[in-house]
């Protein structure tokens, strides 16, 4: 029974559409790759990305029109990663860094 519960929870955890969302959910899209302890090129590491985004905290608009930015890039900057994320998966994912990324 013990079993069943923790492979709910884990596929809870890891679910894009779930309403947890924490590092194993990271490290399953491969954000680790670039914002992990060992940085690519200039991308910020999940610790500095949760400190530029609790300024959305308790602002869902402000959060959304951030995760629509992040998704499409901005003309010179485009990441390919973040396009390929579902609008989902790049809400729950960023709605974990506003709330500190832990």
């Amino acid at each position: 029974m013990k079993a069943g519960i923790c492979l709910s929870i884990g596929l809870t955890v890891l679910s894009p559409t779930g309403s947890y969302a924490n590092p194993q959910l990271a490290l399953a899209f491969g954000c680790f790759n670039c914002h992990g302890a060992i940085q690519r090129g200039d991308a910020p590491t999940f610790e500095r990305l949760s400190g530029k985004l609790a300024k959305f905290k308790g602002d869902s608009v402000a959060e959304a029109n951030f995760v629509s930015k992040y998704r499409s890039g901005e003309p010179l900057e485009r990441v390919e990663a973040h396009e390929r994320l579902s609008p989902e998966t790049a809400k729950t994912l960023v709605h974990w860094l506003v709330e500190g990324g832990k």
